[in-house]
């Protein structure tokens, strides 16, 4: 595989379909969003639960405030009959927690001296989380099983039911309780049974009159919030992993159909042009609508326009051959005469067909230098801003006398035309447009030249009557050394070259140029548009 160096390291050049896996990749950020947000939900589910916690012990301890008969040694409790009498507190105050307990919530009154007074509920008995629910039906439950033993071991197993009892470190060593014993609310986490879960404990003092007597405990553990964070954690890899699948699944089609039509316009493009560089076939344009339809579009324009120049140059040749033979026959049989005739009456003749000879070469030879000229200034002209309409009523003024045998009838808006461009230019392509008109025109009808603004641009317009354009030729008139003029008597040249400078005067003004036949046929027009200067 090639392989590209940068800064002493070898990279290896990927293709499409591997980079757009490497673009995927950051597809990765919605798992760890996802897991932050199952985190947040789990810190807040528990500091939901610390709360109802709170609010459970400070109403258990109001329902035994001022009521010393439920603990010993508090102010105005029995004396007589100890026993009895602590039998009797402790059912009843067993009786007023018993039913605020519940599954997996406990809670037990100490007195002051650290007896059991009563206690209701259990740690172990917690009602089972609600089933996850499922997103992609079975397919997620065939993941979710193959993922089973990776979740068992990132979440180890279910614990061991919590311990029935109070433990003797709870009792003697928390601190939540010294606390609530000295008057104060307080609340701590410890580890629950196998350190998965944590047990939520809350201590709150139980006074009568001025002083505490004793201490109401709620404990819970957070199994329930546990198995829930690990289902929505499970779900949502199990999600993740489908979606990731589809994805790769998608983007790899994707890619593969875009590798396919790149390498199908590679190789297209590589036969479109022989090793003598001719081209011998055009790009197939597709016809999607997206960057690679435009991008095949484009080469099929570029391949047919280099086409177009290839059969232009090939074609110069020959029509400079055509046009140079002429005068050379003119030169060459009026020195062959003279070379025959050995006192010639009259070497005159000779000499000015050969003085035509050489001015049609010269002319000729002029006229590819002033295209040649004129392409180079409208790649590097200046430009300025002109009104279209003195330019254009200088000009037809001119036509008058320049063409005697034919009538120019100018039509020009009153409002201002500004162009950006070059006057002079400007005027080249007028004299062009109006020699073309003036070969071309038939009967006594005048040549039309119109002048107008029309949505923001400028309009020109050259009309004559004459025989209509050829439809294989309307779109191929405005290239060079392209022709349908037939020889002029004086058998003055033409390399076609008058039309292709129009064009090219034209496109420096950011303009468009078309030939169309009249509507009625009766002749020619040649219009372009030009966009206004701001």
């Amino acid at each position: 595989m090639a392989a590209r160096k940068l800064t002493g390291f070898a990279f290896p050049a990927l293709g499409l379909r591997w980079r757009l896996a490497l673009v995927a990749l950051a597809l990765v950020v919605i798992p760890w969003a996802g897991f932050a947000y199952v985190q947040a939900m789990e810190r807040m589910l528990r500091e939901n639960q610390e709360q109802q916690l709170i609010a459970t012990a400070r109403g258990v301890a109001t329902a035994l405030q001022d009521r010393p008969g439920l603990l010993a040694d508090a102010p105005g409790a029995p004396t007589e009959s100890a026993a009895p009498a602590s039998s009797a507190a402790s059912e009843h105050a067993r009786l007023l927690i018993a039913g605020l307990a519940r599954p997996g919530l406990r809670i037990w009154v100490m007195d002051k001296k650290l007896q059991l007074v009563a206690v209701a509920g259990d740690l172990k008995g917690a009602s089972p989380a609600a089933p996850a629910s499922v997103t992609f039906g079975p397919l997620e439950r065939v993941v979710h099983f193959a993922l089973r033993p990776l979740f068992e071991r990132l979440h180890g197993s279910a614990p061991s039911p919590a311990e029935e009892f109070i433990p003797s470190d709870v009792v003697f060593g928390g601190r939540e309780l010294e606390r609530a014993l000295d008057g104060s609310p307080a609340w701590r986490r410890r580890p629950g049974p196998g350190g998965r879960t944590v047990i939520i404990s809350v201590a709150h003092p139980v006074w009568v009159g001025e002083s505490v007597v004793g201490a109401v405990v709620v404990e819970e553990d957070t199994d329930a919030i546990v198995t829930l964070r690990n289902r929505a954690f499970e779900q949502l890899a199990a999600v993740t992993l489908i979606a990731f699948a589809v994805a790769a699944l998608v983007l790899f089609v994707f890619a593969s159909s875009l590798s396919w039509r790149l390498k199908r316009l590679r190789d297209e493009a590589e036969n479109a042009i022989d090793s003598q560089g001719r081209v011998r076939g055009l790009v197939a344009g597709e016809h999607a609508r997206d960057e690679i339809g435009d991008l095949s579009r484009s080469f099929s324009t570029v391949l047919q326009r280099l086409a177009q120049y290839n059969d232009y140059l090939e074609q110069l040749a020959g029509r400079l051959t055509h046009e140079l033979r002429t005068p050379i026959a003119v030169v060459r049989s009026s020195l062959d005469n003279m070379r025959l005739s050995q006192a010639p009456r009259d070497p005159g003749v000779y000499l000015s067909r050969a003085d035509e000879g050489l001015n049609r070469l010269e002319t000729i030879l002029t006229r590819m230098a002033e295209a040649t000229r004129l392409e180079q200034i409208v790649r590097a002209g200046e430009r300025e801003s002109f009104d279209a309409r003195v330019v254009v009523s200088g000009c037809v003024e001119g036509y008058a006398s320049a063409y005697p045998g034919r009538r120019f009838a100018l039509e020009m808006t009153g409002e201002p035309v500004p162009l950006h461009g070059a006057p002079d230019l400007f005027a080249q392509m007028l004299d062009k447009l109006a020699a073309n008109a003036a070969d071309f025109t038939t009967g006594e009808a005048p040549i039309e030249v119109v002048l107008e603004r029309v949505a923001g641009e400028a309009v020109l317009r050259f009309s004559n009557t004459g025989p209509p354009l050829p439809d294989d030729m309307k779109d191929r008139l405005f290239e060079s050394m392209v022709s349908l003029r037939r020889e002029r008597a004086t058998g003055e040249p033409h390399l076609g070259l008058g039309l292709f400078i129009v064009r090219q005067i034209a496109e420096f003004h950011g303009g468009k140029v078309q030939a169309l036949n009249r509507p009625d046929g009766s002749g020619v027009v040649f219009e372009l548009r030009f966009p206004l200067a701001g």
